[in-house]
């Protein structure tokens, strides 16, 4: 780490340590500004009602009494909203309930004096003070003391504190999740065909650093894909070539069982080629989302299966429409089918949907699989067969893969169940909205 590194802004722990400075002199300009505004000791602070006749309460109870109504006249003309008067003798005070004002001022007046709340006047409230001579006092009082929080500085303070700390760990906040956040949302839109945008290398210095890293290592990736891609190409292309020489050189073999034998492996061969490059293929042109009717893909493929004599039947709505890609689905479709029909004798096709989601089930009565291997199944090149002979009747344990990834392409997944009493359900659960994506 570099000396003074963690007070560099562009990095993570800089703009932390910024944030924190910037919140603290916030609150502290703040608290300050507050108690400079509001502070109780400033020499034009507005009088409380409550003090001015404790005060007077003080000075009157120290005065004689003949000097009393010449004081009271006094302080009537000084504090003309205090509204001071002296009762007449003998006056009964009756308490007209109490208040925090009242229990300031009996703090303040001590022993001998005694402050009652009297009939309130208006908005005002009347407080009465009774000497320790039984001369009695009254005065208006504007609520008295409030509490010692509220409507001071303290109060405004705390809000302030408040108000900054949150404004700035929401700032904060959303500052280092956008880039983890944008970060997800490219891992999810992964593809290779060169549509999907680049991260933006933006942020603190830690954040641009992975981003840049990310965009180099889908560039690898995307490279790779191609060149192993072009091989594929090179190779079938090359491939292709000597089988066929091998087949018409094959037709001249005399002996019939030789020759047969030469002609299946030679088909073998074109077939497993031909199944390879259909799954690693990503050179084609990606098919653009559309809307289609499943109901009638999965009905056509039904017909299909039925024309060349397999017992393939339909069981869902006479129509169901969603976005998807037609010819993506009827192939991954006609794969799952032709694993069923492969091992079962019935197969049944069934189509239900929902509000967000459309499940296509491909069941068939045959001997089904294991739960220990129906993960397993789904990796290319396993197949169910234990003998592993390269038999095309067989197959080359391409199709559950590649309908998985069709799958997987359209946002879905695939999954293996059984069936009862016996057989498979492969079904290939499809959202009805989506947002386009390629499988990785």
């Amino acid at each position: 780490m570099k000396p003074f590194g963690f007070f560099h802004l562009k990095g993570i722990s800089g703009q932390i340590a910024a944030l924190v400075l910037a919140s603290t002199v916030a609150l502290h300009l703040v608290v300050t500004t507050a108690f400079l505004i509001s502070r109780p000791d400033r020499p034009d602070a507005p009088p409380d009602g409550a003090r001015q006749l404790t005060d007077a309460a003080l000075l009157l109870g120290a005065a004689e009494p003949g000097e009393r109504p010449r004081l009271v006249a006094d302080l009537a003309r000084a504090f003309p909203s205090l509204g001071i008067e002296m009762l007449a003798p003998g006056t009964a005070i009756v308490e007209k309930g109490d208040g925090p004002h009242l229990h300031g001022m009996r703090r303040h007046l001590g022993r001998g004096f005694k402050a009652v709340q009297l009939a309130s006047d208006g908005n005002t409230r009347r407080v009465g003070v009774q000497l320790p001579d039984g001369t009695v006092i009254a005065g208006h009082v504007d609520g008295g003391p409030r509490p010692w929080f509220w409507g001071g500085p303290w109060l405004t303070a705390l809000m302030s504190a408040f108000i900054c700390v949150t404004v700035l760990g929401l700032w904060a906040a959303r500052a280092l999740t956008r880039p983890l956040s944008s970060f997800a949302e490219a891992a999810e839109n992964f593809s290779l065909d060169g549509t999907a945008e680049p991260l933006p290398e933006r942020g603190p210095e830690e954040i641009r650093s992975v981003a840049r890293a990310l965009n180099r290592m889908h560039e690898r990736i995307a490279r790779l894909m191609s060149d192993r891609t072009r091989m594929l190409a090179a190779i079938s292309h090359d491939l292709r070539t000597p089988i066929t020489r091998l087949r018409l050189r094959a037709e001249f073999i005399e002996d019939e069982g030789n020759r047969k034998r030469m002609l299946i492996d030679l088909d073998q061969m074109r077939a497993m080629l031909e199944s390879v490059l259909s799954l690693l293929r990503d050179d084609r042109k990606i098919e653009a989302m559309t809307l289609v009717d499943i109901a009638s893909t999965l009905q056509l493929v039904a017909d299909q299966f039925g024309d060349m004599g397999h017992v393939v039947r339909y069981d869902g709505p006479a129509s169901a429409t969603a976005a998807a890609r037609p010819d993506d689905l009827h192939r991954g479709v006609t794969n799952l089918v032709e694993n069923a029909v492969r091992f079962g004798a019935e197969v049944t096709i069934r189509l239900e949907v929902s509000d967000t989601t459309l499940v296509i089930d491909v069941e068939d009565d045959g001997p089904g699989i294991s739960d220990a291997r129906k993960q397993e199944m789904l990796e290319p090149f396993v197949r169910g067969d234990d003998a592993r002979t390269m038999d095309e009747s067989i197959g080359f344990g391409l199709g559950l893969s590649i309908a998985r990834a069709i799958a997987l392409a359209h946002g879905g997944e695939l999954s293996l169940h059984d069936r009862k009493p016996h057989g498979l359900i492969v079904r290939m659960q499809l959202p009805v909205s989506q947002a386009p994506r390629l499988a990785a």
